[in-house]
């Protein structure tokens, strides 16, 4: 009985990672472009921003919350950051500007949910208009350009490595942290898994969810930078649907949207597994309608398997009650 419940333990774990292997060796055999250098490295480059996104919304939903205003909010920070760097031809200023716009958009979410008991679907859509609004009141609907060595953000590298990898792994050592060897992270589950017995423990929700809210807030700030710096212009329409792709993310890496779990490195694996897909079907020619059909059906399957493994985790616990009495 112990020895089935390790193997569970571990196919629970680690099942995520298995389907990232297997799908890559798929993709190898498919078409022999997919495993160079230059397409694992542009494959890195593209799912950067969106994993970045979808490391904030793995902490919000393991806290029981969500964002749809990320990507929104990202525009608003991006073309902040990219006035600023055009009037003062400071590379920190922008960098800086933009985390700031990103934590307050957060923070005013964080008090329509804590203060106001606002749903957090609903705070967040409402900032998801406003962000988007704002954005393009500020630049009048146009797009920013001649933005000069910001572009060094999202196109520049490091000793060979592209800085939005640079970005994308300090962000996931920093959220595994967070979630694994802190108050905070030990908080965020137990607020996602019963917010009531995590109050009634003396946590204090109201005060872990704008922590959540604050991190994501500084996560959405530096994509909006990577990804204004990767299009080369300040584009208030920009990154549209993103924040859909961070969820996705999330969810294939095991993060369920009932709260309580989900991790760093799941999310990225999902973030991958959704990077390799898309990549697949453009260097196979799949018809770009189908493959949005593809990118519907593997969020459907994750919600569903999430959904099945919720049930299945309740009838084990209860059968494990029914046992001990």
């Amino acid at each position: 009985m112990k020895t089935n419940n390790t193997w569970s333990s571990i196919k629970s774990k680690y099942s995520i990672f298995l389907v990232l292997i297997v799908l890559f060796l798929i993709c190898c055999i498919a078409n022999k472009n997919f495993a160079t250098i230059d397409n694992l490295t542009n494959i890195s480059r593209q799912i950067s921003v969106a994993t970045i996104l979808g490391f904030g919304q793995t902490i919000l939903i393991i806290s029981g919350m969500l964002d749809l205003s990320s990507a929104s909010v990202l525009a608003l920070a991006g073309v902040f950051s990219v006035s600023a760097y055009t009037s003062t031809g400071s590379l920190l200023i922008a960098f800086i500007v933009a985390i700031v716009a990103g934590v307050f958009c957060n923070m005013i979410n964080g008090v329509m949910i804590t203060k106001f008991k606002a749903p957090p679907f609903i705070a967040t859509l409402a900032m998801m208009t406003m962000a988007r609004g704002a954005a393009l009141l500020y630049t009048n609907g146009q797009n920013i350009y001649q933005i000069g060595d910001y572009i060094k953000f999202g196109q520049g590298s490091i000793m060979g490595i592209p800085t939005p990898l640079i970005f994308l792994v300090i962000i996931l050592i920093l959220t595994w942290y967070l979630l694994n060897h802190t108050v905070f992270g030990r908080s965020t589950y137990a607020i996602g898994g019963n917010e009531e017995a995590a109050n009634a423990s003396g946590i204090n929700v109201n005060k872990i969810k704008m922590k959540a809210f604050i991190i994501n807030g500084i996560f959405v700030g530096i994509a909006g930078v990577l990804f204004m710096s990767r299009v080369n212009g300040g584009m208030p329409n920009g990154a549209v649907g993103y924040e859909f792709k961070a969820l996705t993310a999330a969810v294939i890496g095991g993060t369920s949207f009932t709260g309580g779990i989900g991790t760093a490195a799941g999310t990225l694996a999902g973030a991958f597994i959704v990077g390799f897909l898309d990549n697949i079907m453009v260097l196979t020619g799949v018809n770009s309608y189908l493959q949005q059909i593809v990118r519907g059906a593997i969020i459907a399957l994750a919600v569903i398997y999430d959904i099945w493994a919720k049930t299945k985790r309740t009838k084990s616990k209860l059968g494990s009650i029914e046992e001990k009495k």
